[in-house]
């Protein structure tokens, strides 16, 4: 993740090139694509990421949910600055 880049921002950026790579004949399952984002995300990021892993299969987690997920957390954080 650039810094202060939103989380819309990174994964757009990160759906671009995940797609240029299967456009290409690479192919991620929904769990490799999960777990390359939480890994991704910055330092201020890391509780929420511990939450996420703690907390959930990431074997079954759907992009979407993270994503909200995700989008949800950096909300409550831009309101507590």
């Amino acid at each position: 993740m650039k810094e202060n880049e939103t989380i819309v921002e990174m994964i757009t950026r990160f759906t671009d090139i995940v797609n240029g790579l299967e456009a290409l004949g690479k192919i991620y399952k929904e769990y490799e694509k999960v777990m390359k984002i939480l890994r991704s995300l910055s330092s201020k990021w890391h509780t929420k990421v511990t939450a996420i892993q703690e907390a959930k299969d990431l074997t079954k987690l759907p992009m979407e949910e993270i994503i909200g997920s995700l989008m949800t957390y950096e909300i409550n954080l831009a309101k507590k600055l």
